[in-house]
């Protein structure tokens, strides 16, 4: 696949505006945000459908669900490691409990503001936004995702929860022209000897540790997640029955993420061995997001690694 310097956000900002223009409802409200959301553009074109709150976090979440109140289809943006940290009682409460039609973006997810150190890393989102009912929590693995994903939320009516990084990713996909739906996990790959399960920019590097192993004579399945919630069991089960041996790989605490999703559905099955790579539960080393994954194993030639350790225990 092709690299490319469109990150997701940028992406998100084309489809908002396209959707936009076409329907006056949708606002899209940032926390002092617009510069690091890439809503720059939105902004340009649609001053008048942008709200900026300034730093405000919980301010946000509240005001998007009144103005979803009065029929209008707010997407908030705002860094992820503050939205769903400070802001989680409005989400949990004055979005998902009152089911109101509010897209929560948490921007730069993860470690992407890895040389910022814990207090802007997000790795405990998915966990949290997981626990809270009636909503829904997404993460894409490229542009092309992101393009599908934001062209099903403009016309979705659920609350939800997304979490988009910073930096571009290299394509998962060719292009925005494939089947997608919300809750549907997708196989990037068949294999029969192993099953990477992943989510999120964790997708490319699975992809990257299959092409190694494929040189290797190692078949690897490789199955994207980007719906942690609606959570696609019948997919997970199915790729981890076909090889037996299942990594999960995500930008996230090695609790309560996917690799805890993907053990809760395969916990009745026999004859399946779970690993669960992610970050270890410590204050993780300074660095960039590369610099991170190679470091805790989670880019492509460590997961290659793991599988050929795994397989052989």
């Amino acid at each position: 696949m092709k690299t490319t310097n469109i990150a997701n956000r940028q992406a998100m900002c084309e489809v908002l505006i396209e959707a936009a223009k076409l329907d006056p409802s949708i606002l899209v409200l940032t926390s002092d945000s617009r510069g690091s959301a890439s809503l720059g553009a939105f902004a340009k074109e649609l001053p008048d459908q942008l709200v900026e709150v300034g730093i405000a976090e919980q301010n946000i979440v509240s005001l998007a669900a009144g103005l979803a109140h009065m029929d209008k289809r707010p997407f908030v943006a705002s860094p992820a490691c503050f939205l769903s940290m400070r802001s989680i009682e409005q989400i949990k409460v004055d979005v998902a409990y009152s089911n109101k039609n509010v897209k929560l973006v948490g921007i730069s997810g993860g470690v992407s503001y890895g040389a910022l150190g814990m207090s802007h890393h997000s790795l405990q989102d998915i966990a949290v936004t997981r626990a809270i009912p009636n909503l829904q929590v997404l993460v894409p693995a490229d542009r092309f995702e992101t393009i599908q994903m934001f062209n099903a939320l403009v016309k979705s009516e659920a609350p939800a929860y997304i979490r988009l990084g910073r930096n571009p990713v290299q394509d998962c996909y060719e292009n925005a022209d494939y089947p997608f739906e919300i809750g549907k996990a997708v196989t990037m790959l068949e294999g029969k000897d192993l099953t990477f399960i992943a989510t999120g920019e964790m997708v490319r590097q699975a992809l990257d540790a299959a092409e190694l192993l494929k040189e290797k004579g190692v078949s690897i399945e490789v199955l994207n997640v980007h719906s942690l919630k609606p959570f696609d069991t019948d997919g997970v089960l199915a790729a981890a029955k076909k090889t037996g041996y299942v990594i999960t790989v995500e930008e996230h605490s090695l609790y309560n993420g996917l690799g805890a999703a993907v053990a809760e559905a395969v916990a009745e099955e026999t004859g399946i061995k779970q690993k669960i790579i992610a970050f270890p539960d410590e204050s993780l080393i300074t660095g960039s997001g590369p610099e991170l994954f190679q470091h805790y194993g989670l880019d492509g030639p460590s997961l290659a690694a793991a599988a050929i350790s795994f397989m052989g225990e």
